[in-house]
């Protein structure tokens, strides 16, 4: 039966009343395991090693022993679960002072996983050692990486944070920040980036696919003739007409690169989203955007679609 807080207390302070009238060792091991069960690791460790004094501890030092080994290892698990540590660093001049700053990713990193949570932007002033920490929205998932590049042309070099998120898509947050006159602003997000960039993808006949690119007004025909012919029997007819309507879809952003393409020293994005067909095992090809700095925003500067090839 499970009790409630009340509840606990008062058994908790039943055993500690019975404790001090008997001193027996089955009470003892009565609020280990009572602490135990209420979350209080730490209360029932120390009452585990007051059952231990005992001649003849109840109900036997083996069990006792076990006890405090697996609350031992509830400990170490929360102690790691709530400690901060540094995931990534790099060093670079982020706010153009002509002085190396640090740039860090903190998190915390969930027991027997690869999965960080809390994950935070550290940068250390090179000039100054002062520390700034940058909250970002999607603050948890895989493989949390930094680069340093000069995106605006600032002098200062600008911050890229990509972060997987675990989801079946492939999908990634990402953030760049840089100085902009004197404060440290985010100039590019990834759920920006999917509100923006919106598309509709559907299968034609004759074995082809229309994709809609709505912000940049485009339109791309996607040929699957590449396609096996089990893939495209489940589809459309001997005629290559489609058995029925069907739907695909561009998933949010699942790459995100620096690019210097003029090799001026200024970097270009080059983001990524994946076109599924019926499901989303079932990939297209890529819808590439390259995007670059205007002075205020990342806009696009082209944008082109990429599919698979097949064996010759």
């Amino acid at each position: 039966m499970k009790l409630d807080t009340y509840d606990i207390r008062k058994v908790i302070h039943y055993y500690y009343a019975k404790i001090q009238e008997t001193n027996h060792p089955y009470y003892w091991y009565c609020l280990a395991e009572t602490q135990s069960r209420a979350g209080l690791t730490n209360e029932a460790l120390q009452t585990i090693d007051n059952a231990l004094s005992f001649p003849n501890p109840y109900p036997s030092k083996l069990e006792l022993l076990d006890m405090q080994l697996n609350l031992q290892t509830v400990l170490s698990r929360e102690m790691n679960l709530n400690r901060t540590v540094i995931v990534t660093s790099k060093q670079g001049d982020i706010n153009g002072d002509g002085t190396k700053d640090n740039v860090f990713l903190t998190a915390n990193k969930t027991p027997d996983s690869p999965f960080w949570r809390n994950i935070t932007l550290v940068i250390q002033n090179g000039r100054t050692n002062q520390y700034e920490q940058v909250q970002m929205k999607n603050n948890a998932g895989y493989n949390p990486t930094l680069f340093l590049g000069d995106f605006t042309g600032n002098k200062g070099e600008g911050i890229l944070v990509v972060i997987d998120t675990g989801g079946s898509g492939g999908s990634i947050y990402a953030y760049v920040f840089s100085y902009l006159n004197g404060r440290l602003l985010t100039i590019f997000n990834s759920d920006t980036f999917n509100e923006t960039f919106k598309y509709d993808v559907n299968y034609e006949n004759q074995y082809k696919v229309k994709l809609n690119s709505y912000y940049l007004k485009e339109r791309y025909i996607l040929d699957l003739t590449y396609k096996d012919k089990e893939y495209l029997s489940e589809i459309y007819n001997e005629e290559g007409v489609l058995k029925a309507p069907i739907e695909g879809w561009v998933n949010p952003l699942s790459g995100l690169y620096p690019v210097d393409y003029n090799r001026d020293g200024i970097y270009e994005l080059e983001a990524y989203q994946r076109i599924a067909g019926r499901y989303n095992a079932d990939s297209l090809g890529y819808v590439q955007t390259v995007l670059k700095w205007n002075g205020q925003a990342f806009v696009p500067d082209r944008q082109n679609v990429a599919i698979f090839g097949r064996g010759i």
